[in-house]
């Protein structure tokens, strides 16, 4: 359930930039109706709210009231009757969450059916950048910039954290966003390579740095072990493809989203018909070709349960490098044990390697957040729903208490912050009091993906290893972010074209790239392919997207 063990699940399995083209496809679901309508005088339907709500002040409703939230099944964190996380917010808060259950395996889909029969609950979480622009026409979900001044939390940690900026950039067509992003403090890639430290400096002298010490690093461990396949992704190429791509100056796999990349005369251009993209798929050609690279982890299914099977390849020594999160690190770890033995190994998360782009990393960027049915500005307690998310998703407290659990009783915080879980509990995803009787994600239900959300440095820091807060000070110090990519916030007339056309260019993107990728297709075939995009409309494509950046640019400066 959590896209964590820093960061283990859901943040494994989606897109975490731009627009998806799930989000796109989503619209001819959704993007009916006649608009979001005016403005609502929120005071007036404050049944339950508090007078005197304020920036880190628990929120206790005047009244008693519920809220429906859509949940997220994984399967292998099923929710038991024994969760004491919704019993402890209804505690804390007077507010009582009701679920609406979703599989895992068809989240999105399943989502954008409710909303646009409208039949979606109150709170609808694990939203993305960019995954509200179907639902703004049809007034499916509420404009929640209208109502940021009710959310004092919100303001002060954006305004902290100097996320103003990227706030800006999630206006839509009509100058409003829709969904309130999970902040982070700091922001650095969740994804990169994890590598046997050891096999690297012992074989190759050092950690690699760039690509081409990638390269050369896993030719020499190859040449050492012969049997082995040593470089391994594990989510459907989606991962390695998208942290490697902004050292190749371009956007692919997870954060690929609309496509759009800045062009050399400042317009946009499609990613994946230019040289940066080409040279990105060639380098992991070479890797196929050289048998470095594992065509298995490539295609095998991911069902959200883990990374398709790397970790039993790290533990026969026959992978040694794989994409992941300092979770998947800890995974790899746990299964060496198993097999080398503990002390005799090192597994680190390093920073994502530089390319010919340089050392850049991906834009900062926010992490999931959350939309309202519009259906609660009907309510009573539109105002205390306000505040109510305002506290769950953005008061310190409550995202210590998400994470952690119950102060005092599952865990202690420290005068100088530092947490500690109490002797009878563990967290297993992170390794943490393994002879804990009761873990407080699989048991209590916390540490699940509502703590992924909103996360300072100090609570990002709690529950990592020593190796993750390194990775953070050497992304931090070593790695360049990229500029944010250019908003293209759409109308409706637009978005319906842009639906039409998006979906099938971008599934023709992902086909072609793993089969160039894979030996299947000849790179001599490229232009062709590169037809076959605008065969499919890429040009109109891209018309749409420079005409609504034109717009936004000219809105907002």
């Amino acid at each position: 359930m959590t896209t964590s063990h820093p960061f283990h699940l859901s943040q494994t399995r989606r897109s975490f930039v731009g627009l998806s083209a799930a989000a796109f496809g989503a619209l001819a679901l959704s993007s009916c109706g006649s608009g979001a309508g005016e403005e609502i005088d929120a005071e007036a339907q404050s049944v339950g709210a508090m007078e005197d709500y304020a920036a880190d002040t628990q929120f206790t409703a005047a009244e008693p009231f519920e809220v429906s939230m859509l949940w997220t099944d994984w399967p292998e964190v099923p929710i038991e009757d024994s969760w004491r996380i919704f019993d402890l917010i209804k505690e804390l808060t007077n507010v009582d969450i009701t679920l609406t259950h979703i599989p895992f395996s068809d989240a999105t889909e399943k989502r954008s059916l409710l909303i646009s029969a409208g039949d979606a609950p109150t709170l609808i979480p694990l939203v993305y950048t960019g995954e509200d622009s179907p639902f703004v026409s049809s007034g499916a979900v509420v404009p929640l910039s209208d109502y940021a001044d009710k959310m004092p939390n919100f303001q002060k940690y954006v305004e902290e954290w100097e996320l103003g900026e990227m706030i800006n950039n999630l206006k839509q067509a009509d100058g409003k966003y829709y969904m309130m992003p999970g902040l982070q403090e700091v922001s650095v890639p969740v994804f990169s390579l994890v590598i046997r430290k050891d096999v690297f400096e012992e074989v190759t002298g050092a950690v690699p740095n760039t690509w081409e010490e990638v390269h050369e690093g896993l030719k020499l461990i190859k040449e050492k072990y012969p049997d082995s396949v040593p470089l391994a992704d594990g989510f459907e190429a989606q991962s390695m493809l998208n942290y490697a791509a902004h050292g190749f100056g371009t956007k692919a796999g997870w954060g690929f989203g609309d496509g759009a990349v800045e062009g050399a005369d400042g317009t946009l251009v499609y990613a994946a018909t230019t040289d940066e993209y080409k040279q990105l798929v060639e380098f992991f050609r070479g890797l196929v070709e050289d048998g470095l690279l594992d065509k298995e982890s490539l295609t095998d299914s991911n069902d959200g349960s883990g990374a398709a099977g790397v970790d039993e390849k790290f533990a026969k020594e026959t992978c040694f490098a794989a994409s992941g999160s300092s979770g998947t690190a800890i995974e790899f770890a746990t299964a060496l044990e198993e097999t080398v033995g503990e002390g005799n190994f090192s597994v680190a998360l390093i920073p994502p390697p530089a390319g010919p782009a340089g050392d850049m990393v991906e834009p900062r960027n926010f992490w999931h957040g959350f939309m309202l049915s519009s259906e609660i500005t009907k309510s009573e307690n539109f105002l205390a729903t306000l505040q109510f998310v305002d506290w769950l998703y953005f008061n310190p407290d409550a995202r210590d208490m998400l994470r952690w659990g119950e102060k005092d009783v599952t865990y202690t915080k420290s005068d100088d912050g530092t947490i500690e879980l109490d002797d009878e509990y563990s967290l297993d995803d992170y390794a943490l009091n393994a002879d804990g009787e009761t873990d407080i994600k699989t048991d209590l239900g916390f540490s699940t993906f509502p703590a992924e959300s909103t996360e300072s440095r100090a609570l990002k820091e709690s529950y990592s290893t020593p190796e993750f807060v390194q990775y953070i000070d050497d992304v931090l110090a070593t790695r360049t972010p990229r500029d944010p990519f250019p908003p293209t916030p759409m109308d409706e007339t637009e978005l319906e074209q842009a639906s039409l056309l998006a979906t099938p260019i971008k599934d023709a993107v992902d086909t072609a790239t793993l089969q160039f990728i894979m030996g299947e297709r000849d790179m001599s075939e490229w232009d062709a392919f590169v037809a076959e995009l605008e065969a499919a409309g890429v040009d109109r494509y891209l018309e749409l997207l420079n005409t609504a950046r034109e717009r936004f640019v000219e809105a907002n400066g």
